[in-house]
Parts: structure tokens; C-alpha cells; sequence
């Protein structure tokens, strides 16, 4: 047996804290070595952070990263395990993301990345260089390129993140050239649906190229990205550990590399393809680090082989997973309470965090993840950390101040109730006065009047309080610019803007059904609406909700065209006439395309699916267009 202990490291990093996120690591990498892991994994970008964004581009910013690679190294030298580490590197003027591997005390080879994202949430094919195939070189004296470094245990072979998602990645070539145990450094963000996409992707590469595939990922936020930390180990096809997500720390597993090596025997699939690619490739170069570098001595004959702890090779897990419905709830949550978290955190300015409520189902979401943060970072006291404020108008019913005051009292957290009608009369007066005399406020413009006063009182607070504004529209009402700039669009942070309407429902409603909450359960009594005028529903004013983010999934997501949306939605809700499934596209495509400046003033948020309205990240759209290509055009006889 050639036993080997793999230890995955999720660490928090906060961009540009090199000192402060080497430190992170090196407290878990002493917890790897006390467990007797034999190679440790941390995330991409450990040293400096993640995303960098332009900041690769200040020279300084990735030649001081050097210093606490060093650092990491030295620090660690009495430590008889092997780890990766991501960090930036500068070689002959161009900015690189590599993994470096690290062993007795010294940096022992740089590997660059190769698949450089510049789609969706990523923009790294900007700014960074990408390694070449077969090309090696050094930086500062260390091994730089496309390489594999070989232990006593065994032959690896690190790559980053991207170079995993690609089927023309690095695994392929370093495989067939030797590496036994792929080592993945990432910082993939969350996103509805990865986990299994995660799973799938490294299972195939671990069976298709006969491989050990340890996959590690940053956890934590930054910005609007969220990263759900954890990570896997996958021997040749069979699945060896799935490391906890959501949290910092490291989780480890021993794999018998011999088993991969017989595998690899027995495969004459897998030879054969690795004969035929070695017959007109060069193999990738391998680095020797011989186990007389280490200080101290491996102590893997004190590991054990890995056997299933319920006793059975040939039977499943008795434990019974959890519903998919939980588990796609329960992340929902997880990634908004641990973005507002580090958002809150990483950002010193602010004291508390503070939420408007409406009364309805937005603004009482936004309070509910505001609040699991609160219990997770003052557990004896999480109200001490929130500000909850109802500011009426004559439009605010009874049943929404009677639904803010219950929740506010059932989580223990301090509500202000600050009515703005004499303000709103002040401001109505001011208005009409600025307008000519054939002109008059319009209805719209006196529904906005009122949004606006509790935006600004909001921002006054917080300018005031070091209070952190969080902003509480959802993607679905944005996405038509059913919301008013200076008004509810205002905030420091938008939680649920790329959280659809259908989804914040679906998440009361399982909370309901958890906690058994009557604030709860006195907002979704009530029809959703901004109570901004008399008897105001979204519905009526937009279309049913579900129809809407169905238009926003098919015209967004999917790029068809408005008669194509028509046609999937006759499908979807036979029970409405395609009249006015055909009225509602053209309602939404018009309100959509029309509210794109609305968009580009909104705050940053957080992201957990694939389409979001941020047009620096996913959805890049002009503000000034011509919007006849989206007409719904009538079929010729």
C-alpha cells in the first residue's frame, strides 16, 4: 500500500490581505500536519485574494505577495507535509495565477494557470497571462511551467481552478505523463446547480484520465461573489471525501495510491490512449523533491486504510440524504447570510446592518438573513447588531405595520416606526411648484415621492450610524423597473436582487413551515405589492409572478426571441390565453429592455445564479438601444 492522506483547506480571504490571509492558511496548514495529512490544498488566490479585478494590474500589488509565499514556506518548514497554495507571481513583465507547491521550508515549483475565464462573473483573460503547454522556465530560482513535481509518495500535478472545467485542460497531458494525484486549487463561486455540475466534471476526469483528483475551494465573499468553500476527492471514479462547505477549516482523506497505479494497469483503454498520445507529444517535465528536504519525517506509516465507516464495501450509506427541496433552500440561504456577513465584515465602516421594512415579502427576507448572520456573529445577542425601521404613509395598511412590529418582536430586534406623510406633503408641494403650468404631478411621480424619503432617510441613518443599508428589491421587479431610483433601488448592498419574486416566496414559505413564524405568516396573508397607492398589487400591475420570471428566464437566460417566449409559455400556462400570454411578453420585453439605466445605478449584489441584472458581471446589455428587434412580429400566410 502507498498511503496518502489529502487535506482540503477552505480559507476566507479578503482581497489584497496578504499578511492577514497568509496567516489564515498557516493556522490551518499546522492543523493539516497535526492530523498527518501528507499534501494540504489551498484555494486559488489564497495569498491575495479573490477576485482581484484590475487590481492584478498595479505591479506592486502581485510583487507583494512574494514576500508572504516566503513567509508561508518558512513558517512551515518543520512541518513534514506537502502543500498548494495559490497565489499571483510576476514573470518577465506578465501577471500570472498560479498554484505553488510548497515542501521543507522552500517553494518548489509555480504552476500557472491555463484556462483563463473571461465569461459570465469572470474577466481574468484581461489582465492575466496564461500558462503555455510543454513550457517551462523560473521564477526567482523556482520551477515555473507546465509541470509535475514527484514525491516519495507519489507523482502530482497541480492546476488551477478553470483548468478542471475544460476537457482540453492540463489533466489530460499530466496524467498520461505520470501525475498520480491531480491537484485543483479553485475559487469557483456559488451558483444555483454547481455543487452537481462540481461533482460530475471531477468524477469524469478522475475515470477518464485513472487519476486521484483532490479539488479544494475558497469559502467566504467578496463583493458579490460567494464562494461555498469545501471540496473533493475522487480516486479513478469512486468517491473518497466531500469536505463540509460554508465554512473555513479542512477536511481529509487517505487514498492508497498503489490503487491507482493497478488501476491504471488493469484499464487497456486508458494505455492505450496514454501510449498514443505519448507517441507524438513530449512528456510534461517532472521536478524531483526527495524526502531528505523535509525537517521532519512523514509519518504516513501511522496512516490507516480508508474503509467505509458503516461496514460495508457492497452496501450504500443507511443515512438518508436530505430532501432536494432543503437542500436547495438551506443554500439559498447559506450564500446570501455568509455574502451579507463578509460584506458587513470585510468592510470596517460599519457598525450594524439596517433594513426598511415594507410589510412585505422583500424587505422581510432581506431582514430574516440579515438576522441568521446576526445569531451566527453575536449568538447571545444577534438584535444588537440589526436596525429595523416602518415608515408609513397613508397608504401603509394596518396588517403590514401589525406584520413588521410581529417579526421584529419575535427576532428581538429594535423597529423605529417614522411616518413620512408630512414629508411626502412637503415634497409633493416643492414638486408641483418646480412644474410649468400646463403640467401636473403624475401618479407615478407621487408613488415614487414616497420611495424616495425612505431611501434618503435610510442613507442618512446610515451616515449617521455607520449602518449598513442593505437594499431590498428582488431580480424579478428590477428586471421590469418596477422600483424607483432614489427609492427602494437604494442601498449599500443588494441582497436579493438576483433572488426572482417566485424564489423569495418559495423561501418565506419554507421558513414559515421551519419556524412557524406569525410575522411570517401576516406578510404572505397579504398580496404582494409596495402599498404606495390605494389597494396596489404587484400582480395587477405587472402579471402573475411566475409568468414574469418565466419571461426573465426565457428572454434573459436563454436569448429566444419574444414569439418563441410566446410559444414556450402556451405550454407552460395552458390555462391563459395565448392573447394574453402574447400581451404579457410584450409588456415584459418593453419593461425589460426599457429598464436597463435602472440597473446600472443599483448597488452591488449578491450572486447566486447563472443570469444576474449586474451589467459588469453576467448581463451585459447597452443602455441606449433601439428595441425593434424585439418586437413581436405577427407569422406571414
Amino acid at each position: 500500500m502507498r498511503l496518502v492522506r489529502i487535506g482540503l483547506g477552505s480559507i476566507d480571504t479578503t482581497v489584497g490581505a496578504f499578511g492577514e490571509n497568509t496567516d489564515r492558511a498557516l493556522v490551518v496548514a499546522r492543523a493539516m500536519a497535526a492530523d498527518g495529512v501528507t499534501i494540504g490544498l489551498f484555494p486559488e488566490q489564497a495569498i491575495g485574494g479573490y477576485p482581484v479585478e484590475d487590481l492584478i494590474q498595479w505591479q506592486g500589488f502581485v510583487a507583494r505577495q512574494w514576500p508572504e509565499l516566503e513567509r508561508f514556506a518558512r513558517e512551515t518548514t518543520h512541518l513534514a507535509t506537502v502543500f498548494l497554495i495559490g497565489v499571483s507571481v510576476l514573470h518577465e513583465g506578465l501577471r500570472y495565477n498560479c498554484a505553488a507547491t510548497v515542501a521543507g521550508g522552500l517553494v518548489r515549483a509555480l504552476t500557472p494557470k491555463e484556462k483563463l475565464p473571461t465569461y459570465n462573473v469572470f474577466y481574468e483573460g484581461r489582465t492575466m497571462s496564461r500558462g503555455v503547454p510543454g513550457a517551462t522556465s523560473e521564477v526567482r530560482g523556482v520551477p515555473f511551467g507546465d509541470l509535475l513535481i514527484r514525491f516519495d509518495f507519489g507523482t502530482i500535478a497541480p492546476e488551477v481552478c478553470e483548468d478542471l472545467w475544460s476537457p482540453d485542460g492540463p489533466t489530460k497531458r499530466r496524467t498520461y505523463s505520470g501525475g498520480e494525484l491531480v491537484c485543483n486549487l479553485s475559487a469557483s463561486p456559488f451558483r444555483l446547480g454547481v455543487v452537481q455540475t462540481r461533482r460530475e466534471l471531477i468524477a469524469t476526469r478522475a475515470a477518464d484520465y485513472q487519476c486521484c483528483f483532490a479539488y479544494t475551494n475558497l469559502a467566504g465573499a467578496n463583493d458579490g461573489l460567494i464562494f461555498d468553500g469545501g471540496g473533493y476527492v475522487n480516486q479513478n471514479g469512486k468517491w473518497m471525501l466531500e469536505a463540509p462547505r460554508w465554512r473555513q477549516g479542512f477536511a481529509a482523506a487517505t487514498v492508497d495510491l498503489d490503487r491507482t497505479t493497478r488501476l491504471r494497469a488493469e484499464n487497456t483503454t486508458w494505455r492505450n490512449d496514454a501510449e498514443t498520445y505519448l507517441t507524438t507529444h513530449t512528456p510534461v517535465r517532472t521536478i524531483d523533491v526527495p524526502e531528505s528536504t523535509f525537517a521532519t519525517q512523514s509519518s504516513r506509516d501511522d496512516l490507516i486504510y480508508p474503509v467505509p465507516a458503516h461496514g460495508s464495501f457492497f452496501l450504500p450509506d443507511p443515512t438518508p440524504p436530505p430532501s432536494p427541496r432543503t437542500v436547495f433552500f438551506e443554500e439559498i440561504l447559506d450564500a446570501l447570510t455568509m455574502g451579507v456577513g463578509d460584506y458587513f465584515e470585510k468592510n470596517p465602516v460599519f457598525r450594524k446592518l439596517g433594513v426598511a421594512l415594507s410589510g412585505g415579502r422583500d424587505s422581510l427576507l432581506t431582514l430574516l438573513i440579515a438576522h441568521r448572520y446576526a445569531i451566527q456573529a453575536r449568538p447571545d445577542d444577534p438584535g444588537s447588531l440589526l436596525q429595523a425601521f416602518y415608515m408609513p404613509s397613508r397608504f401603509s395598511s394596518e396588517q403590514t405595520r401589525n406584520a413588521a412590529e410581529t417579526i421584529c418582536r419575535e427576532l428581538g430586534v429594535p423597529l423605529e416606526i417614522v411616518p413620512i406623510d408630512e414629508a411626502y406633503e412637503r415634497e409633493l408641494a416643492a414638486t408641483a411648484a418646480m412644474l410649468a403650468p400646463d403640467e401636473t404631478v403624475t401618479e407615478l411621480t407621487k408613488q415614487n415621492i414616497q420611495a424616495r424619503i425612505r431611501g434618503q432617510r435610510m442613507w442618512n441613518w446610515s451616515n449617521s450610524s455607520g449602518g449598513l443599508f442593505l437594499q431590498t428589491g428582488n431580480m424579478s421587479e428590477k428586471a421590469v423597473g418596477y422600483t424607483t431610483i432614489g427609492g427602494d433601488l437604494e442601498g449599500a448592498l443588494g441582497v436579493l436582487a438576483n433572488v426572482p419574486k417566485t424564489v423569495v416566496m418559495a423561501l418565506l414559505d419554507y421558513l414559515q413551515e421551519q419556524t412557524g413564524s406569525a410575522g411570517i405568516a401576516l406578510v404572505l396573508a397579504k398580496p404582494a405589492g409596495p402599498e404606495l397607492a390605494p389597494d396596489q398589487e404587484g400582480e395587477q400591475e405587472l402579471m402573475p409572478f411566475p409568468v414574469l420570471d418565466a419571461c426573465f428566464h426565457l428572454f434573459g437566460a436563454e436569448k429566444l426571441l419574444p414569439q418563441e417566449v410566446v410559444e414556450a409559455l402556451v405550454i407552460m400556462y395552458p390555462d391563459h390565453a395565448r392573447e394574453q400570454l402574447c400581451a404579457w411578453v410584450e409588456k415584459f420585453t418593453r419593461l425589460f429592455l426599457g429598464s436597463i439605466y435602472k440597473w446600472v445605478q443599483a448597488p452591488i449584489s449578491l450572486h447566486i445564479g447563472n443570469l444576474d441584472l449586474d451589467r459588469e458581471r453576467a448581463l451585459q446589455l447597452p443602455v441606449v438601444q433601439n428595441r425593434e428587434w424585439a418586437a413581436i412580429r405577427e407569422p406571414r400566410d
